[in-house]
């Protein structure tokens, strides 16, 4: 930009390209805050100007309000979010109550909350409401991607109603095709809506709109998918992350001195390691309660004959009662040799670890973000706990951990998966597969030759 203003006073910018290039490069700054004249590579939201964001609106219930009108701020807090966070827990139990089909829809909210109220803080910072089609393309691609994702759970847990409907055997055939030409169209609208002195916001928004699909879309799609193997994978994880929260919080409120992290100056030493125990504690515990339910530790299938997912079945070798021996430490401090208990609470440790060490890194990226932006909270949805996006910052992080750690060290080939992938295969290939598999096991002596009759 110097050498271009150089060339303009001496009059040499008789280039139509360098002209273009000006002036779409000047008329793009007017548009973002914190680039105020020869700040061009300063910080978005720099001092000098802060983005235009409104400050977060109290909605606590006036009748909470009343009632705490006597205490101090700091202890008026501490109850709202107290009273929230237990009635928003009886809520979570309520809903696991009614069933798999209804977390599935909870979540799926969630996920449109989440994604509205990322979306309207770009909106907001980046004066982009004036973008032509801009907002209409953000939920057009929220469902183009939705519809990849769980078109593929239809086509995975739900294949023998797929086979059954000839429209959805056409939709589950060409699903990533179709996906794809879906997608297309979103691309090429958003480069026909390019307008000249917006070019570099539009890119802003369209970077802004991806990011936040991956981080909402992809991880509330892993949710479900570690639903599918258990609700016990759905609930444990969840429970945990909330725990933990709590636990931090408690232990921050009455015995934090030390600051954590600057990201957020509340966050406390001594609330990170009390949350850390509480937390580990809390999961072996539940996981214990929980291991003893079929319908907790079954997998969740879809069941063609009544129309429902059905969740019966034998309990894997995780969810039955073993004897373990005690190391010889813990033998001379407890004086137990041996100790009974489900596989699924050591992997419960694993996973309130996680959950209490790297999971509060989702609440300081949050924090992070927040601050970028000098803003609050994501939104003033829940009182006393901001938006949607502030309450599940971390459960997303711990959605991809728990994938990941199903899919490493739990989970195996999916016969159910296996056979569907089979009745998709022409006749010929599913004989061919047949005499392969039936060869197989007489060879290991798991199936007994046919008997031939005597010439």
């Amino acid at each position: 930009m110097t050498e271009l203003r150089k060339r303009g006073r001496g009059g040499d910018l008789d280039s139509t390209e360098n002209i273009i290039d000006k002036e779409t490069d000047g008329e793009d700054r007017l548009g973002l805050p914190g680039e105020a004249e020869g700040e061009g590579d300063g910080e978005v939201g720099s001092k000098a100007e802060t983005p235009d964001v409104p400050p977060s609106v109290d909605n606590t219930p006036k009748c909470l309000n009343k009632a705490l009108e006597g205490l101090s701020s700091r202890w008026k807090n501490w109850w709202v979010r107290g009273i929230l966070s237990l009635t928003m827990i009886s809520g979570f139990f309520l809903i696991i109550y009614l069933g798999p089909i209804v977390l599935i829809l909870v979540v799926m909210m969630v996920q449109i909350k989440c994604f509205h109220e990322i979306i309207t803080i770009g909106y907001k910072v980046y004066h982009s409401y004036d973008l032509p089609w801009f907002r209409t393309l953000s939920w057009y691609f929220l469902v183009c991607v939705n519809y990849f994702f769980y078109g593929e759970t239809l086509a995975d847990y739900f294949g023998v109603l797929v086979q059954r409907e000839e429209p959805l055997q056409f939709l589950a055939r060409y699903h990533r095709f179709i996906s794809f030409a879906l997608y297309l169209a979103g691309f090429c609208m958003f480069v026909l809506s390019l307008v000249k002195k917006h070019y570099r916001l539009q890119f802003y928004m369209f970077a802004w709109t991806h990011v936040t699909l991956l981080i909402v879309v992809t991880q509330s799609h892993l949710v479900i998918q570690n639903l599918f193997e258990g609700m016990i994978w759905f609930i444990v994880p969840i429970s945990i992350v909330i725990c933990n929260d709590i636990m931090a919080y408690l232990f921050g409120f009455f015995f934090g001195r030390t600051p954590l992290i600057k990201l957020s100056p509340k966050k406390t030493w001594e609330g990170f390691i009390g949350g850390f125990f509480g937390t580990v504690v809390f999961g072996f515990i539940f996981a214990y309660l929980l291991a003893q339910y079929q319908y907790f530790v079954c997998p969740v299938e879809y069941d063609s004959e009544t129309n429902r997912f059905a969740v019966e079945c034998q309990p894997s070798e995780l969810f039955v009662m073993h004897e373990y021996t005690l190391p010889a430490l813990v033998q001379d401090v407890l004086r137990w040799k041996t100790v009974n208990m489900y596989p699924f609470q050591i992997h419960s440790v694993a996973l309130s670890t996680f959950a209490s060490l790297i999971g509060p890194f989702g609440g300081f990226f949050a924090s992070g973000f927040k601050r970028a932006f000098k803003i609050k909270d994501f939104a003033s949805t829940i009182p006393g706990h901001g938006g949607i996006v502030d309450r599940f910052d971390c459960q997303y992080l711990m959605a991809t951990f728990v994938h990941v750690y199903l899919t490493s060290f739990i989970r195996g080939p999916n016969p159910s998966k296996v056979l569907q992938q089979l009745l998709v295969l022409q006749p010929e290939q599913q004989l061919s597969i047949f005499n392969l598999l039936q060869s197989h096991l007489r060879e290991r002596g798991m199936l007994s030759a046919p008997d031939t009759e005597e010439q």
